[in-house]
């Protein structure tokens, strides 16, 4: 994205995340050191800061999601924000309004900042064009296109294991084809320096153009593996896929499942990891999801410091001029 890049605005400070391509690594970096800052906070017998005491977040989720909307509500709370949670299922857009409707009649109750997940890719950069001056968009997942925060939790974790994102090996495995997350977590790696982003999937489940996305191609596991600082598994996406992509779920773990014995083709201090949600003995056995090269759980603990950070240095503009009336 060039500064059609509506993410950042003319100081260069984040006002919306949306997705990870087209920033710079020292903006990743300022959200993962903000991160670190509030990660002590889980040991505080009162965990919350006032920055975002006043302001106003709408949870907007048109996806299920557990994982995602809990640490994001949790993040928001501790930052002392005001939180509404618009049940979908019950809302005026069941009956026919329109994305821009919905958007506009929230930003009349004077809402801050909007957090996004659609199944539409796009949908988050729609709210964000169409949002008054001053109110933050944060995607929370769109589609096949993006999942920005969850790439940064990601990123986190790994400079938590690993320290420095050069030199490192990382394989992504799975269904690269119909994940989101898989796509920024590879533009993420690469601009962080990562020496190498692997894919690893049957020919059916990798999308066209990955090597232009700057990851490459393996179609045999224990080749894929061999020699990685990081094993990042990913979950089947069943309801995104249209037809048989796979001969069955038994065939696929038998060829691409984590087990231990695979796991031996990484280094010996490899650490796994996984967005969740797991699906055992589909993607990952569960000797490897819960051994001790397992981080999956810091994963999510790591979500809400991350999206903390990225609420606080969205939200956080000196010239904010709120347009709702």
């Amino acid at each position: 994205m060039s500064r059609e890049n509506i993410q950042i605005d003319d100081n260069g400070k984040l006002c919306h995340f949306l997705t990870i391509e087209g920033l710079q690594r020292e903006l990743l970096t300022e959200i993962l050191d903000t991160a670190e800052s509030f990660s002590g906070l889980t040991g505080q017998p009162v965990k919350k800061v006032p920055l975002l005491r006043g302001k106003t977040i709408v949870n907007l989720f048109f996806e299920p999601s557990t994982r995602t909307r809990t640490t994001f509500e949790l993040a928001e709370k501790r930052l002392s924000a005001d939180v509404l949670n618009i049940n979908l299922a019950a809302s005026a857009t069941t009956k026919g309004e329109t994305l821009l409707d919905t958007l506009r009649n929230l930003e009349a109750m004077h809402t801050d900042m909007f957090v996004i997940r659609h199944a539409d890719s796009g949908a988050a950069h729609f709210f964000a064009r169409h949002a008054a001056p001053g109110v933050s968009i944060i995607n929370a997942g769109d589609g096949r296109h993006a999942h920005p925060t969850q790439a940064m939790l990601d990123m986190f974790t790994i400079r938590r294991h690993k320290g420095e994102f050069t030199g490192l090996k990382v394989a992504i495995v799975g269904d690269i084809l119909h994940s989101r997350v898989a796509r920024s977590q590879i533009h993420a790696l690469n601009i962080l320096g990562a020496e190498e982003v692997r894919v690893v999937a049957p020919d059916t489940l990798l999308p066209s153009g990955i090597t232009e996305l700057g990851a490459t191609p393996y179609h045999d596991l224990s080749e894929g593996l061999e020699d990685v600082d990081v094993v990042i598994m990913l979950r089947l996406q069943r309801e995104r896929m249209q037809g048989a992509m796979l001969p069955s779920e038994d065939e696929y773990f038998e060829c691409f499942g984590l087990t231990e014995k695979r796991l031996s083709a990484a280094k010996q201090d490899a650490i796994v990891m996984h967005p969740g949600p797991i699906n055992r003995g589909v993607e990952i056995d569960s000797t490897v999801a819960d051994g001790p090269r397992s981080v999956i759980l810091q994963q999510v603990s790591h979500g809400i410091a991350v999206r903390m950070a990225v609420m606080s240095m969205a939200m956080q503009q000196p010239d904010l001029e709120r347009g709702a009336e």
